[in-house]
C-alpha cells in the first residue's frame, strides 16, 4: 500500500475541522486532531477513529505561536508519521464595524486564520517536499470572495489565505503537492451560534439551497481535495455555500 497519508487537522475538536478529521479518517489516513482549549472533544473525535480501526490522536497546537506548531508537528510525527496532509482549519471571528473596531481584535484574528495557516503549511513542507507528495487544504469563507459587512478582519483574513493557497500552489505545485482552499457559506458551528438571527436569515435568503450547510458536507469536499484522485487540482478556491455564490 505504501506510505500512510498522515493528516493533521487544526481546530479539529468540533464543527468543520473534527468532521473533516473523521473524514479523512474514514478514507484510510491516520489522524490528529488539533485543539487549543478544547481536549475532551479532540480526544473523543480521536477515540472514535480508535473504535472504527483507524490510527488517530489529539495534540495540542496554538498556530500562532511558532513553538506550539513546532512541537504539535513533533509529537504527530513521533505517534503517527510525517504529515502528508495539512487541512488548515482553526479559525477566529469577532464581528464589528470598521469605524470602531479594536486593534486587538485584528490582530487576534489575523494570528490564527492567516499566520497560523502559513507556519503550519511552512512546518508541514519541509516533510512534503522530500516526499514529493502533499495535500494542503485551508479553510477559508464567502466572506473571502464577497466580503461582509461588519467582518472586516475576518474578511480580510480569510482573503488573505486565498492568497497564500494560490501562491503555495505555484510554489509547490511541481513537486507533487498541491495546496486547494474551500469556502464555506453559512454552516451551524459553535463558531456561527452567536450570529444574530436576523443576519443568520440574510445569509439564507441569499443561498439558493434555502438552509445552512452542515460540518459533513463541507468535510467530504476537504476529504475530496486531500485524496491522491485530486492531483490535477491545484490553486482551487471552492464555494461550498449552497450557490450563495454563484
Amino acid at each position: 500500500m505504501g506510505e500512510e497519508r498522515v493528516a493533521l487537522v487544526t481546530g479539529a475538536s468540533r464543527g468543520i475541522g473534527r468532521a473533516a478529521g473523521l473524514a479523512l479518517a474514514r478514507a484510510g489516513s491516520p489522524v490528529a486532531f488539533g485543539y487549543r482549549s478544547d481536549p475532551v472533544n479532540a480526544e473523543e473525535a480521536a477515540a472514535k477513529v480508535a473504535a472504527e480501526g483507524g490510527r488517530a490522536m489529539a495534540v495540542p497546537i496554538d498556530v500562532a505561536d511558532e513553538a506550539s506548531v513546532a512541537a504539535a508537528f513533533d509529537r504527530v510525527e513521533a505517534g503517527l508519521g510525517p504529515v502528508r496532509v495539512l487541512v488548515n482549519n482553526a479559525g477566529f471571528s469577532r464581528d464589528g464595524l470598521a469605524v470602531k473596531y479594536p486593534t486587538g481584535a485584528w490582530d487576534d484574528t489575523m494570528d490564527v486564520n492567516l499566520r497560523g495557516a502559513f507556519l503550519c503549511s511552512r512546518r508541514a513542507l519541509a516533510g512534503m517536499l522530500r516526499a514529493r507528495w502533499g495535500r494542503i487544504v485551508s479553510v477559508a469563507s464567502v466572506a473571502a470572495l464577497r466580503g461582509n459587512a461588519g467582518q472586516i478582519a475576518y474578511s480580510a483574513s480569510k482573503s488573505g489565505l486565498l492568497g497564500l493557497t494560490r501562491s503555495l500552489a505555484r510554489e509547490v505545485g511541481g513537486r507533487g503537492i498541491t495546496a486547494n482552499a474551500v469556502c464555506p457559506g453559512y454552516v451551524e458551528t459553535a463558531m456561527t451560534e452567536a450570529t444574530r438571527q436576523d443576519n443568520v436569515r440574510r445569509y439564507l435568503d441569499v443561498t439558493p439551497a434555502g438552509r445552512a450547510g452542515t460540518p459533513e458536507e463541507i468535510a467530504a469536499v476537504i476529504a475530496f481535495l486531500a485524496s491522491p484522485e485530486a492531483s490535477y487540482v491545484n490553486g482551487a478556491v471552492v464555494p461550498v455555500d449552497g450557490g450563495m455564490t454563484a
